[in-house]
């Protein structure tokens, strides 16, 4: 079976953690050890959330004295890549001795006109109170929108249109390597009348990248892989109810949250219309038992 397994940016840096390259370690650590088990019996394929990631890059390169501006999100999320990639490269390589593992730095081209550009809606880096938020976006030029309890930095998230290095995976992934690619949905970049690609001022949605790389890959299967432990009905009440196994019009005709689940489930939902095939949300450490159907939510169509 082909997988294509999507972890999420903020089981890397759970929210409120201190940034610290050991923590991120650690956590791609815990990430490894569930994947780990998925090769024998599977072709791997890992991409990651960078929110988190991107953000705390951001505010380093805005802060910067030697920059006369911050660095573009196209850029941070390169960056991001890299860094994320080179966790997962090493600890992968570390638990699979003998197995190729590549880590691949990705485009994924967006279109220049996506009404994403004028309504940003993508949360990225640390969490803030209220006021410092806003003093942030008045100095920085941010938009920033609640999130929970808390305020953070929204940036436009245009929808995946292309992989533009879909022929390069798919080639890795029939010679048997472990692939780790498309990280936060991928670089965004747009393509100029002239058919030049150039980088875009966005982060893709992770989950809604990893829908389409599954499905241009042939992927018998996507699993999205969170901090939680399914989608529930209710979630975060005393009423609160697991959904175990169910369909896409079941979950279509229900409404989760935008900055949390639902994405996960659009993302779920819209691998499973276009391939027939099986989607998972669940615990990143429940990775075994989500291809077993015993936890998590499983999605068919």
């Amino acid at each position: 079976m082909r997988l294509v397994v999507a972890v999420g940016g903020n089981a890397l840096l759970e929210r409120g953690e201190v940034p610290l390259a050991q923590i991120q370690e650690g956590h791609v650590a815990v990430a490894v050890d569930a994947l780990a088990r998925l090769v024998d019996d599977h072709d791997l394929v890992v991409t990651h959330g960078n929110g988190p990631q991107v953000g705390l890059l951001a505010n380093e390169s805005a802060a910067d004295p030697d920059l006369p501006g911050p660095y573009p999100l196209d850029v941070l999320g390169a960056e991001s890549q890299g860094m994320i990639g080179y966790f997962f490269l090493q600890a992968l390589g570390n638990a699979l001795p003998g197995r190729n593992v590549v880590s691949l730095v990705c485009q994924t081209e967006v279109a220049a006109d996506d009404p994403a550009f004028t309504d940003p809606t993508k949360f990225v880096g640390p969490v803030y109170t209220r006021a410092l938020a806003e003093d942030l976006a008045a100095h920085r030029g941010w938009e920033v929108r609640v999130d929970g309890k808390d305020w953070r930095r929204v940036v436009p998230s245009p929808e995946p249109v292309r992989l533009v290095e879909l022929a390069t995976i798919r080639a890795l992934v029939g010679d048997g390597a472990v692939v780790v690619c498309a990280g936060g949905g991928g670089i965004p970049v747009v393509r100029a009348s002239d058919g030049r690609l150039h980088g875009a001022e966005a982060v893709i949605d992770k989950d809604l990248g990893a829908a389409l790389l599954a499905r241009d890959l042939g992927a018998d299967a996507l699993m999205i892989l969170t901090d939680v432990d399914g989608v529930e009905v209710g979630f975060g009440t005393p009423e609160a109810e697991p959904i175990r196994h169910t369909t896409v019009a079941a979950l279509r005709a229900r409404h989760f949250p935008a900055g949390s689940m639902g994405p996960k489930v659009d993302a779920a939902c819209r691998f499973v219309e276009a391939t027939g095939m099986v989607a998972m949300i669940g615990r990143l450490e429940d990775a075994s038992a989500l291809l077993d159907g015993t936890r998590g939510t499983i999605i068919g169509p």
